[in-house]
C-alpha cells in the first residue's frame, strides 16, 4: 500500500498546504484500485498534480463532515462524471453524508453518468471484500466523526513441494488443493494434510487514519499494532487544552498514542494555518521526543505502508 497525502492543513488550506485529502493507492496484485480518505475543498485540482487518475478511484471514506474534510467532494464527483468515467464509486461516512450528497448534486443540477452508492457508518467493521477489511470507530469531536483501521487480511503461507514430493506427490492440480489447506487421499490410501505443509501465513499489513480528535479510549483500538498511523497534530503541546477542547490533538499527545499502541510510524498530519515550515518542524521536533519514528506530512508526499 502506497499512501499519498493531498491535503495537510487544518481548517483552511495555506500557500503550501491544502485541506484535508489522503489518497491510499491499494497496489494488491488481486484487488488494485485507489481510495480516498476525506475530500477538502481543492482535492480534486491536487490530484491533477499526481499521476493517479480519477477513473481508478473506487471508494471514498470520509471522517466527519466539516467543510475542511468534505467541501471538495461534489466537485470530485461531478468532474468524475463530466470525463466519461463510468467506474463505480461508493462513499462512506457518518449519518448526514448521503443528504450532502444528494442535496448538493440535486440544488446545483448535476447528476453522476457512473454507479454511486453511499453508505452512512456506524462503529465496528464497514467494509471487507476478503482482501481488506475496513473497522470505524468513534472519535472524540464536537460533531461525529470517525477513525479507520484498514488491515489487509494474512497471506497463506508457501506451500513446502520439496517436503510434498519426497513423501510421494507428484507436482500438478494436487499442489493446488493442498495450497488452499484441504486434506487429499493418494491412490496408496494415504491421506495428506495440506495445512501440514504450509508455513506460516504472512501477516497483511494494518494502517490506521485518524479523523480530528483529542484523545479517547477508541483511539488506542485503532492504533494497537498497526504499520503505519495517520494522525493529526493540529497545534503544539503548550495550545494542548485549547487544542482538546476544540476536540482536537497536539503533537505529543499523537506521539504518546504512537508509543502506547505499538505501532511501526507515526506521520503526522493536520497542521494549523499559524504554523509555517520552520513551525511545522517544531511540531516534528515535539513527536521524535516522545517517538523517533515520525515524519511530518507534506503536500504530495507519499509514504509506504
Amino acid at each position: 500500500m502506497e499512501l499519498i497525502f493531498l491535503g495537510t492543513s487544518a481548517g483552511v488550506p495555506t500557500r503550501s498546504r491544502n485541506v484535508t485529502a489522503i489518497l491510499l493507492d491499494l497496489q494488491h496484485p488481486t484487488r488494485s484500485g485507489l481510495w480516498l480518505f476525506d475530500c477538502g475543498e481543492g482535492t480534486q485540482h491536487q490530484l491533477l498534480r499526481t499521476a493517479y487518475h480519477p477513473g481508478k478511484l473506487d471508494t471514498i471514506f470520509i471522517t466527519h463532515l466539516h467543510g475542511d474534510h468534505l467541501f471538495g467532494l461534489p466537485g470530485l464527483l461531478c468532474s468524475r462524471s463530466m470525463a466519461g468515467i463510468t467506474h463505480p464509486l461508493t462513499i462512506y461516512g457518518p449519518k448526514g453524508i448521503a443528504e450532502f450528497v444528494e442535496s448538493t448534486l440535486r440544488l446545483s443540477g448535476s447528476w453522476t453518468d457512473y454507479p454511486l452508492k453511499v453508505v452512512e457508518i456506524a462503529e465496528g467493521v464497514v467494509f471487507d471484500d476478503g482482501v481488506y477489511k475496513v473497522t470505524a470507530r468513534p472519535l472524540n469531536h464536537p460533531i461525529e466523526c470517525y477513525g479507520y483501521r484498514i488491515e489487509a487480511h494474512d497471506k497463506p503461507g508457501a506451500l513446502d513441494a520439496t517436503a510434498l514430493i519426497a513423501d510421494g506427490v507428484k507436482p500438478g492440480p494436487l499442489f493446488q488443493r493442498l495450497k488452499q489447506g484441504e486434506t487429499i487421499t493418494l491412490e496408496d490410501g494415504r491421506a495428506i494434510n495440506g495445512r501440514d505443509y504450509l508455513a506460516q501465513p504472512q501477516p497483511g499489513k494494518k494502517l490506521a487514519i485518524f479523523g480530528d480528535t483529542a484523545p479517547c479510549p477508541a483511539a488506542r483500538l485503532l492504533a494497537q499494532g498497526v504499520d503505519v498511523m495517520v494522525h493529526e497534530a493540529t497545534l503544539e503541546s503548550a495550545m494542548e487544552e485549547k487544542a482538546n477542547g476544540r476536540g482536537h490533538s497536539s503533537a505529543r499527545q499523537a506521539a504518546q498514542l504512537a508509543r502506547d499502541a505499538k505501532v511501526g510510524k507515526l506521520i503526522v498530519t493536520h497542521i494549523s494555518s499559524r504554523y509555517d515550515a520552520r513551525g511545522g518542524e517544531s511540531l516534528l521536533a515535539e513527536c521524535r521526543e516522545v517517538f523517533p519514528a515520525c515524519e511530518l506530512a507534506e503536500d504530495f508526499a507519499q509514504v509506504s505502508v
